[in-house]
């Protein structure tokens, strides 16, 4: 597990028109960035965006920083553009806005195909509707090219009519469904930005909503969040040293018929829990 795993604590978008964030972003610690063509490039400015994202992300000077380009949804007068040139530039994922069904992934894996995208190059798919929520899990089984969900809390607070509250209550059936199905069909997913880059103490606490809820990293909108997100999805050095206990207590009882820790009974659930928590540790340490 620790060969494969990867870590996604902290994924920043980035405007692809804004050269000098694209810039600076070679000395951001997150682990992932997402070089924005949709909602953060003025119309007129999304060509020569294209070109800066796809020059970006082909260079090879993100270091271990996984790197994906947002393309235009489907539909757009950019939408086709956008993706043949991010697949001949061979990103680690390409990210697309607004899917809604099962037809449309299929849709966007033959379309990657038919660009000749790199086997490398992932799809994550954005599930920012109603509709899309009571279809995720069709979503994330719908090809094996499509490895990660990211929600669009805005767009789905928008469409719910629902307020933006610190609990994020209005929210909760539609992250849960979100949660079942990527857990249901093996794959990651990764929560929605918060707003206010000035409350951190909200920002915070969000993100431990979300470690607790089972995301595995969290979308950002400024680098000033980058390390409370990376802090959130680690784990402490309480729970390294539990789960280095737990397993070695499981190894050293095996056999046994019971095994318990620290008066806890042990069972293999748990001890795939604690593998998992340390390969985690074991990624994040290797960066």
């Amino acid at each position: 597990m620790s060969e494969t795993f990867r870590p996604r604590r902290s994924v920043l978008y980035l405007p692809a028109s804004n050269q000098r964030a694209l810039e600076k972003a070679r000395g951001i610690p997150c682990d992932g960035l997402i070089l924005d063509l949709e909602d953060a490039v003025a119309p007129d400015a999304k060509p020569a965006a294209r070109e800066s994202a796809c020059a970006a992300a082909a260079g090879g000077e993100y270091g271990a920083r996984e790197v994906a380009v947002r393309v235009n949804g489907a539909g757009t007068e950019w939408h086709l553009d956008d993706l043949a040139a991010v697949c001949a530039a061979g990103p680690d994922a390409i990210l697309v806005p607004k899917v809604n069904s099962a037809d449309a992934v299929l849709a966007l894996a033959e379309a990657m195909a038919g660009f000749d995208a790199p086997d490398h190059t992932q799809l994550w798919a954005m599930v920012e509707s109603p509709v899309a929520m009571l279809h995720c899990e069709e979503i994330a089984a719908a090809s094996e090219r499509l490895t990660v969900l990211v929600l669009g809390t805005n767009d789905l607070a928008k469409e719910l009519h629902a307020a933006h509250v610190p609990d994020r209550h209005p929210l909760l059936p539609g992250l849960g469904l979100a949660l079942l199905a990527a857990r249901a069909t093996g794959k990651v997913i990764l929560d929605g930005v918060y707003n206010d880059v000035r409350d951190a103490t909200g920002f915070e606490a969000e993100c431990r909503q979300g470690r607790e809820m089972g995301f595995d990293g969290k979308t950002l909108i400024h680098p000033g969040q980058v390390d409370g997100a990376n802090a959130a999805y680690s784990p402490s050095d309480r729970d390294i040293e539990d789960a280095q206990g737990l397993v070695q207590a499981w190894e050293d009882g095996r056999g046994a018929g019971v095994v318990t820790y620290q008066g806890r009974m042990v069972e293999s659930l748990h001890v795939e829990s604690a593998r998992r928590t340390l390969a985690m540790h074991e990624a994040i340490t290797a960066r």
